[in-house]
């Protein structure tokens, strides 16, 4: 619908009160007299506000009334002002609305600003009154006050707290009373009607218990209640909150403190089926006004006001403990919100927004008729007509037919959604033999003790009525899966063992029941992913990441990945926050990364290289925030930094899921100077003590899991020297102690934190060292005897084992190191760039560097696949057929037979190059 009145001239007597005004504004007004009786009632003793009106515009009117209401002025008291007030924003927000000059969030917002206005001038009064500030009392308000929506005469959700410390105290007289009598108070002056109206229609029902609990709770009451005992809908209630009255730094503190239990880390499809019951009881409830025509509810019909509205923040509730973004209170700007996260299509909500607004201006018009609170079409035709005159129409008729066109869209997207909630299912029958003989005839005698012993009450996942309802519901895919796998015995034993291990479930079983390919993913892992799915069971909240637009994209560059954690962590209260925050990203980016792996949605060294940018991220994080921790308990060293230098794989930006990281702590500054802190610490001492919380921060579990197992045996002097040393001593130790595998290891040395100009003086110094000249014979024979110390210690395991079998990783390794500390220009830690250099200097000719490169690929993605497939470091020798076609697909070839050839060419490759360069 336009909502464009035709043009009207006023009648005589209104004629004679009015200024002369544009044509929509007297369009609008003789409307408003013609057919809506509480405006006409307003317009005689308003010539004031007509003419300010014509003289500024509808905004300077609204600062006028806003100042009323916030005058400090005795005369006339404050209710007759607030009463006033109000007469004046309904009257010039039903013309601004009426005339089209004010779109439906200006109408909204004008109705909401008066609203808070009001409320904090009443518990400012009332608590003036016992001579005290207007503090320790404060309003939130929930519902479309909340959200800064208000219609036109609706009534306002509070809920009113108190801090006791806080509240005035008459003698004899408790904290509570005291809060009680001071809410009574300003409500009373909001809402008693006099013969010159009232200021707004007060709800208190919303708090917790609201028919045994007083009018105020106290905080810490209310904290409690909404922390441990609250339902659903009341979630779904402060979705729309915030602090509008009275000591709103205290409101706004207490909604932060609530912010966990509103917005759920964890994706909780159990809300949908919560907000499903609610909304069908409505239907029920309200079923007269279901069907189009007289008595219709716009507000609770079908497709109408509320359903947009339960439909958007469902989505928020789902998706918004995990995107700030998303928190968005207003449901039109959530919609946006939504679209633009990729969580709904523009077309469905450019859909539900049109017909939300349209909802918005027929309820508006419904209620300035006769200032009631109602959302239902009016039974009298008389009232229809003078509701279709408002809103532009000839007659009712057409309004209706404009509603039967808006709530279709609203109702079908709504259906689908609620419907999600509960996809059909084929049940397993209680007696289960008989179905599994004529569903999976081969499996049958496996799975069923196996089911018999999930539907038992052993397993705490699923002791919970709600969790064992929901597993029912995704029992037939979960064995839909297991007999679609390549090893399904396998895969059963393993969908048992997790079962075994998983925490109460009934969140995790909902998710997987409204996202039904997670039920094949979650098989697909059991079967041939044990480290995820061990993952998986620890942290079942790991799932949620496979729900994202991006779940299947490729992973960011390693730059990208610091950049968006650091974001991430940027609101983090405090250090155990923001170490929970890292843990919890890394751990989903990992299990992410794993299952697009498994998939085979991303290539094993592009794999690699994400999860060491996924370390670098966590270390660019966690670096300075111990650094600042340790800081505020020791002080600084003046003109003293860390550095860390990463080693091994991790060096060289090729990590596995298995991969611990090699680290050394170094730091720039004088060993000997002190901290600036209360009770000064040497340098070194300091930093040694940074570096033992690095590693605890970066190894010790916590709720949010561990991140990494941490080495730093290859600093200087090993176990027996300080964990972190000054570059000073480190570049002493690599010119004048050093062995010559630990030059070896130092080729791929990667600097990570610290400023620009402490990086450069640690990669000179390693470059310096690595740069000096070696005898060719010496070296050789050195590398040799570590070759073969390393395959006395750790032997290779048969024709899988792609690390350190004969020609494997370990082999390619020691020849690019041996190589490169003979040629300096080759010395970098990404092996694939040096092997380019070696070619470039002439050091290996260009067909045996180009060999030995594609020889690298291939090791090093068998041992990205072979560390996520089987758990521990052992290499078995054989595959289930399952893990067989993960480890094909992933390395690209056309059948496990010919990855197996590959594997056995590119260790002979590197067993070619190791006797033409080693053993010559």
């Amino acid at each position: 619908m336009k909502f464009v009145l035709p043009a009207l001239d006023p009648p005589a007597d209104l004629a004679a009160l009015l200024p002369p005004l544009a044509p929509d504004l007297r369009t609008a007004a003789a409307a408003a007299w013609a057919h809506a009786p509480f405006l006409k009632g307003l317009m005689p003793s308003r010539a004031a506000l007509f003419q300010q009106l014509a003289d500024e515009g509808a905004e300077s009117v609204l600062v006028t009334a806003l100042a009323l209401v916030r005058s400090d002025a005795d005369s006339p008291p404050l209710a007759s002002r607030l009463r006033r007030a109000r007469g004046d924003v309904a009257l010039l927000v039903a013309l601004a609305d009426l005339a089209g000059r004010w779109p439906l969030e200006t109408v909204t917002a004008a109705l909401s600003d008066f609203a808070d206005a009001a409320i904090d001038a009443a518990i400012a009064a009332a608590l003036a009154e016992r001579g005290a500030p207007n503090r320790g009392l404060v309003a939130l308000a929930l519902g479309k006050l909340g959200s800064r929506e208000l219609n036109y005469s609706s009534d306002v959700d509070l809920i009113l707290l108190h801090d006791p410390a806080l509240i005035p105290c008459r003698a004899h007289e408790e904290p509570e009373e005291a809060a009680v009598r001071i809410a009574r108070r300003a409500v009373a002056l909001l809402a008693d009607r006099q013969a010159d109206g009232y200021v707004a229609r007060v709800d208190l029902r919303l708090r917790p218990s609201s028919e045994v609990t007083p009018i105020s709770m106290g905080l810490g009451a209310a904290e409690h209640y909404y922390q441990s005992e609250a339902e659903t809908w009341e979630r779904l209630a402060f979705v729309r909150s915030r602090a509008v009255g009275g000591d709103v730094a205290m409101g706004e503190a207490f909604l932060d403190r609530l912010r966990p239990f509103v917005w759920r880390r964890s994706l909780d499809f159990t809300a949908v089926r919560d907000v499903q019951s609610v909304s069908l009881r409505i239907r029920d409830h309200f079923e007269g006004g279901q069907a189009l025509g007289p008595g219709f509810d716009i507000k609770r019909g079908r497709g109408g006001i509320r359903e947009v509205e339960f439909y958007t923040q469902i989505h928020q509730l789902i998706w918004g403990g995990r995107d700030v973004s998303l928190r968005v209170p207003a449901t039109l700007e959530a919609l946006d919100a939504l679209v633009a996260a990729g969580r709904i299509g523009a077309d469905e909500a450019e859909a539900l927004a049109a017909s939300y607004r349209a909802f918005r201006t027929i309820e508006h018009r419904l209620q300035m008729h006769r200032d009631e609170q109602t959302h239902a079409v009016p039974r009298l035709a008389a009232d229809r007509a003078a509701v279709a005159a408002l809103c532009g129409a000839k007659d009712w008729a057409v309004v209706e037919r404009a509603l039967a066109r808006l709530t279709a869209p609203v109702a079908a997207a709504y259906d689908r959604l609620i419907a999600a909630a509960t996809p059909p299912a084929t049940p397993v029958p209680a007696d289960a033999g008989p179905w599994l003989k004529a569903e999976h005839p081969k499996l049958a005698k496996m799975l069923l003790p196996l089911i018999e012993r999930w539907r038992g009450n052993s397993l705490r996942a699923l002791r919970s009525e709600t969790a064992r309802s929901a597993f029912e519901r995704v029992l037939p895919g979960l064995i839909a899966g297991i007999a679609e796998a390549a090893d399904p015995p396998r895969a059963a034993v393993r969908l048992d063992s997790f079962l075994e291990q998983l925490p109460p479930a009934a969140q995790f079983l909902a998710l997987l029941e409204a996202n039904p390919r997670l039920v094949g993913l979650l098989a697909h892992l059991l079967g041939v992913a044990p480290v995820l799915a061990d993952a998986l069971a620890r942290t079942p909240a790991l799932f949620d990441v496979m729900l994202g637009p991006d779940a299947l994209a490729p992973p960011p560059l390693p730059g990208l990945l610091a950049a968006e954690l650091a974001v991430l962590v940027g609101h983090a209260a405090s250090f155990e926050e923001k170490l929970d925050r890292v843990r919890r990203w890394t751990s989903e980016r990992r299990f992410q990364i794993g299952a697009q792996l498994i998939e085979g949605h991303v290539h094993p060294l592009v794999a690699a290289r994400a999860l060491a940018g996924l370390a670098d991220a966590a270390l660019l994080v966690l670096l300075p925030a111990v650094t600042a921790m340790l800081a505020e308990t020791q002080g600084r060293i003046p003109g003293a930094e860390p550095l860390v230098v990463a080693m091994g794989r991790y060096g060289g930006g090729m990590l596995t899921h298995a991969s611990d990281l090699d680290l050394i702590y170094l730091y720039v500054g004088d060993a000997a100077a002190q901290s600036d802190g209360p009770r000064p610490i040497s340098a070194a001492l300091w930093f040694n003590r940074l570096g033992t919380r690095l590693s605890t921060a970066l190894s010790v579990p916590t709720a949010e899991g561990g991140l990494y197992e941490v080495d730093t045996r290859l600093r200087p002097w090993g176990a027996k020297g300080m964990l972190s040393v000054s570059l000073d001593s480190f570049a002493r130790y690599e010119a004048e102690e050093a062995e010559p595998w630990e030059h070896m290891a130092l080729t791929r040395a990667r600097v990570i934190g610290g400023s620009p100009a402490a990086r450069a003086a640690a990669e000179a110094i390693i470059k310096a060292q690595l740069s000096v000249p070696r005898d060719p014979q010496a070296l050789r024979e050195a590398v040799v005897g570590m070759r073969a110390d390393i395959a006395k210690a750790k032997p290779g395991q048969g024709m899988f084992d792609a690390k350190l079998a004969p020609g494997g990783l370990v082999d390619l390794e020691f020849i690019i190191h041996y190589l490169q500390l003979l040629t300096p220009e080759a010395l970098t830690p990404d092996m694939r760039e040096a092997l380019d250099r070696l070619a470039a200097t002439g050091r290996l000719a260009p067909d045996q560097a180009e060999a030995l490169a594609g020889a690298l690929d291939l090791l090093t993605s068998w041992l990205v696949l072979l560390r996520l497939v089987v758990p521990g470091t052992k290499v078995p020798d054989h595959f289930s057929p399952a893990v067989e076609a993960v480890l094909t697909r992933g390395l690209g070839a056309a059948n496990f037979a010919d990855a197996v050839a590959a594997l056995g060419l590119a260790r002979q490759q590197v067993r070619l190059a190791w006797e033409s360069i080693l053993n010559a």
